[in-house]
Formats: structure tokens, sequence, C-alpha cells
């Protein structure tokens, strides 16, 4: 399941990949799908494919404050997982080794990416540039396609 960006393959543990792909194939009805997912993440709370999904799941429902609540949550395992601070603004390029795509970083970066989009929707652009500025400084070759974001925050 290398789609999920950071993760290696045969990152789920057993199961977890049925309750998502329940949870996909339940999307047209928000709670049980919600309820799928979250069943998930109760199975396997430190499995960062789940927060993924649940958070995509969130953003494109329109429930942005658990979209952003779910991310939030998500860093503080990714860098748990990298051993580095969950604090973004604390970060720098010494932090870790930003250009793991297989690892808990590269996770880390792209729902740092997603949470300035989500904080973007939800009309807070201030803390959405401070987010891709940072990004800019981790991810300088934009491995996780900040610039996406940062062109329409820009507008």
């Amino acid at each position: 399941m290398n789609a999920i960006p950071g993760i290696a393959d045969g990152a789920l543990p057993p199961g977890v990949a049925d309750w998502l792909a329940q949870g996909a194939a339940s999307y047209h009805n928000t709670e049980r799908a919600e309820f799928l997912l979250c069943t998930a993440q109760a199975l396997a709370p430190e499995c960062l494919p789940v927060y993924f999904a649940l958070y995509k799941f969130y953003f494109y429902k329109r429930m942005l404050p658990q979209a952003e609540e779910v991310a939030l949550h998500a860093l503080e395992i990714a860098a748990r997982q990298g051993g580095f601070s969950p604090d973004w603004a604390r970060l720098d390029v010494h932090s870790t080794d930003w250009r793991r795509v297989d690892a808990p970083q590269h996770f880390y970066l792209f729902t740092l990416k997603a949470l300035a989009f989500i904080r973007l929707r939800l009309g807070r652009s201030e803390d959405s540039h401070a987010l891709l500025a940072k990004l800019q400084e981790l991810d300088p070759l934009d491995t996780v396609g900040a610039s996406v974001i940062r062109d329409l925050a820009a507008d």
C-alpha cells in the first residue's frame, strides 16, 4: 500500500486494510464510512495510513474541523515514530532526514501540506502561509507537492 506518502509496503496491521477498504466503499454513506474508518483507527492507533484515510475522508466531506483534528494527531504520531519534535515551528532541515520518502518523516511533510490546505479552506490563510513556508524550508525539492497549495493560497 505505497499510495500513502511516506509509508513502506506492508505497513498495515492485519485486518486494517479491510476496514479501510470498507470505509472507502461506503463513502456515499457518511455515518457508515466514518464508523468504519474510526474503527480502523481504534484497532491500529499508531498506523499512519489510517490517519491519512480519515483526514482525507473528513476533508472531502467538508468536515474541516474534524479533518484538522485528525491531521494534528497524525503529525504527533509521525513525529514520535520518526524521532523528532511534533511542533512543526521548531523543526528545521537538521531535525531529521526529510529526504526519506519511505519513512514517517515524509508522511509528516505530506500531512503538514494537508493541514495547510485544511486551514486555507477554514479561512485561516495566515496559518496556512506559515505552514507552507515551513514546508518550503523542510522540503525545498517539493517532494510532497506543497507548491500546489502555495499556488492556491496565492490566489
